[in-house]
C-alpha cells in the first residue's frame, strides 16, 4: 500500500502537492465549522511541499527547498521593494478611498504605525500566524513545477487559480472580500517576478506576503468600515493591478520567453545571482 502511494506521488506530484495543501490547510474549518468562524492553517502549502519533496526528491530537496527560504544574501534594493510597495499600495489605496468619500483616518488611527513593525516579525517568524508561510509551497515548490514547458506568463493563470481556491474558506466566512480573487491577481505577478529576480529566493516573497498583510490587513484596513471597507478591498485591487501591468510591460520579453524544463524544486542556489535566472 504504501509503496503504490509512492509511487502514486512521483506520477503526480503537483496533484498531490494542490491536494495536500488544501487538506493541511482545511482541517479546521471542515472539522469544526458548525457556525464557527475559523481560520486556515497558513503553513499547509509548505507541509504539502516538504511531504512531496521528500517524497519525489528525498533530503537532497528537501534541504534545497529549506536553504532557498533562509538566503539572505540579495541586492538591498530587492528588501526596499519587498518591505516598501506593500505599504506604498495599502496607503495609495488608502489615500484613494478617502479621495472617493470615504471618512479620513483619525490621528490616533494613524498614530497606530509603529505596530505595523512587530506584527510584520510576528507574521513572517511564526507559521501560522498570516500568509508569509504559504510562500515555500506556492512559490518555492508549486511555481517551478508549473513552469516546466511553460513560459512564465501562462504559469501563472494556473498558480492564481491554486491559491485563489485555497482561501475558498476566508471568502465563505468573509474574513476577506470576494474583490481578493482580483486582488491575487496583481500579486501573484509581483509575487513571481520578486521570486525570479532574487535568484529564486523563498525569504523575498515571504517577506513582501509578511509586510503586505501586517500593511494593509492589520493597519490600513481596520481605518475604514462599512461600503468603505469594500471600496478599500476594490482599491487594492487597483494599486496591486497597476504594480503587475508595470511589471509585465517592463519585462514582457522574459515574461513570454520559454522556460528551461527544470527539477521540481532548483538544485541548492549558491552565489549571488541577482538577475533572473
Amino acid at each position: 500500500m504504501g509503496s503504490a502511494l509512492t509511487g502514486v506521488v512521483k506520477r503526480y506530484p503537483l496533484a498531490t502537492f494542490v491536494i495536500l495543501a488544501y487538506l493541511f490547510s482545511w482541517w479546521p474549518y471542515l472539522a469544526y465549522n458548525r457556525g464557527i468562524t475559523v481560520g486556515l492553517i497558513g503553513f499547509g502549502p509548505f507541509l504539502a511541499a516538504l511531504v512531496v519533496l521528500s517524497i519525489t526528491g528525498g533530503r537532497a530537496a528537501v534541504n534545497a527547498l529549506l536553504r532557498q527560504m533562509v538566503r539572505w544574501r540579495v541586492g538591498v534594493q530587492w528588501y526596499v521593494v519587498a518591505l516598501g510597495l506593500p505599504v506604498l499600495l495599502a496607503g495609495m489605496a488608502a489615500y484613494l478611498n478617502v479621495r472617493f468619500g470615504a471618512p479620513a483616518p483619525s490621528a490616533a488611527q494613524w498614530g497606530q504605525w509603529p505596530s505595523i513593525l512587530p506584527v510584520f516579525l510576528l507574521m513572517l517568524f511564526v507559521p501560522g500566524i498570516g500568509g508569509a508561510w504559504e510562500e515555500p509551497g506556492w512559490r518555492g515548490y508549486a511555481q517551478n513545477r508549473l513552469e516546466r514547458g511553460r513560459s512564465r506568463l501562462w504559469a501563472l493563470l494556473p498558480l492564481w487559480a491554486m491559491i485563489v481556491v485555497w482561501h475558498l474558506p476566508l471568502f465563505l466566512t468573509r474574513p476577506i472580500e470576494w474583490a481578493d480573487v482580483f486582488n491575487m491577481v496583481g500579486a501573484v505577478v509581483v509575487f513571481n517576478w520578486l521570486y525570479h529576480h532574487t535568484g529564486k529566493t523563498v525569504l523575498l516573497v515571504m517577506i513582501i506576503h509578511a509586510m503586505n498583510n501586517a500593511a494593509s490587513g492589520e493597519f490600513f484596513s481596520p481605518m475604514f468600515t462599512g461600503v468603505y471597507s469594500a471600496q478599500l478591498s476594490w482599491l487594492r485591487v487597483l494599486t496591486w493591478g497597476v504594480a503587475a501591468l508595470i511589471v509585465l510591460i517592463a519585462y514582457w520579453k522574459w515574461w513570454t520567453a520559454g522556460v528551461d524544463a527544470e527539477t521540481p524544486v532548483p538544485a541548492a542556489l549558491t552565489g549571488q545571482a541577482m538577475g533572473p535566472d
